[in-house]
């Protein structure tokens, strides 16, 4: 994709836009979040159009419109073309200003994407803020919560910030109603190099289930079990809910190692089969696994936008994503700073920043 940049004026400076086809890279909702953040940031504004023009569905979905009207609620910005199924947005940044929010998704839409968004702006404020999101906090459009909290923020807090994040109560698709809390501590972003997971430190596989058939988690779980034979018994458990946070259900993969933990997700879906989802579940965690990279494709995707703001550092993924790619391609737009990809030997991928 090829930056292109308009003038505008603001007050009496001249101050550059950048423009983004939505429908380049992988056409999602990412670009929209990305860009909100990174303009917070960079304090460059932007224009996007044909926003999520490749999926079923195009244009912003309700979770999209509350992270944007989150960027704007923390930093005074201005925003025009902002509405549920809006196909193009005009996003002018103001100053990011820390505090105590609450934002509600209204739906099962991801309470992650949103913090996702106004993360990084309040990382790099000048004092703690304090979130509570409401809507979904486990839905087969996102990485769940327990992916932010054990696999994503860990990495973050080793680049300077402290950041705590906690359910309160979960929200399956297509209920919602989910509610996570999270504090966070500003600091500047440090250049860290996260190139090695380590040695390994344990696996779990949990089904979480509420508001369905036991059966349907305990399918899941003897499936997993079939395909990562070499887990141990004692790794496979199940949990049930209180009825009222669902009804949902999904397996979660877990295997930490001594400097990072990935989990690998799969989202009961009406019509497939628990066995079906186990499987695939289980084909990722492997090839994770079989692979000597730091992060997978989730991870990969989140740590760009903090490695881009700190200026340097790298971590080796497996292949990338064309998300990950795409969120490669919003941040050398907003901060003119080199990305470079590399194959190594084994078959990772080097992402460096400099």
């Amino acid at each position: 994709m090829d930056a292109q940049v308009d003038k505008i004026n603001v007050g009496i400076e001249t101050k550059r836009m950048i423009t983004i086809d939505g429908s380049e890279g992988e056409g999602g909702g990412q670009m929209v979040r990305n860009s909100c953040a990174l303009s917070l940031v960079t304090g460059e504004p932007f224009r996007i159009s044909n926003i999520r023009a490749k999926r079923s569905k195009p244009g912003l979905m309700r979770q999209h419109v509350t992270a944007v009207e989150a960027a704007c609620v923390i930093s005074g910005s201005e925003c025009t073309g902002l509405a549920v199924g809006g196909s193009e947005l005009e996003f002018r940044p103001g100053r990011v200003i820390p505090g105590e929010y609450l934002f509600a998704v209204g739906t099962a839409g991801s309470t992650g994407l949103v913090l996702q968004t106004v993360l990084m702006p309040l990382i790099l404020a000048d004092g703690p803020s304090r979130l509570v999101l409401e809507g979904g906090t486990h839905n087969m459009l996102a990485p769940p919560f327990d992916f932010i909290e054990r696999t994503f923020l860990p990495v973050i807090n080793r680049m300077g910030p402290s950041v705590s994040a906690r359910i309160v109560r979960h929200g399956f698709y297509p209920r919602g109603g989910g509610r996570i809390e999270v504090d966070i501590t500003p600091s500047p972003l440090s250049p860290i190099d996260c190139l090695d997971r380590g040695k390994p430190a344990g696996v779990n596989a949990q089904a979480v289930f509420t508001g369905l058939p036991f059966e349907i988690a305990e399918r899941m779980l003897t499936r997993a079990k079939r395909d990562l034979a070499d887990w141990p018994d004692d790794a496979f458990a199940v949990r049930e809910l209180p009825s009222d946070q669902g009804p949902g259900v999904i397996l979660m993969l877990e295997a930490r190692y001594a400097n990072v933990t990935e989990v690998v997700s799969g989202f009961g879906q009406l019509g497939v089969p628990a066995e079906r989802l186990a499987k695939t579940s289980a084909a990722r965690m492997n090839g994770y696994i079989e692979s000597d990279a730091f992060a997978g494709p989730y991870l990969a995707d989140q740590l760009v936008l903090p490695f881009a703001l700190a200026g340097g550092g790298a971590f080796t993924t497996v292949k990338p994503s064309q998300h990950t790619l795409t969120a490669i391609d919003i941040a050398r737009r907003f901060t003119g700073r080199a990305i470079g990809l590399e194959q190594q030997n084994g078959g990772s991928h080097l992402v460096s920043f400099g």
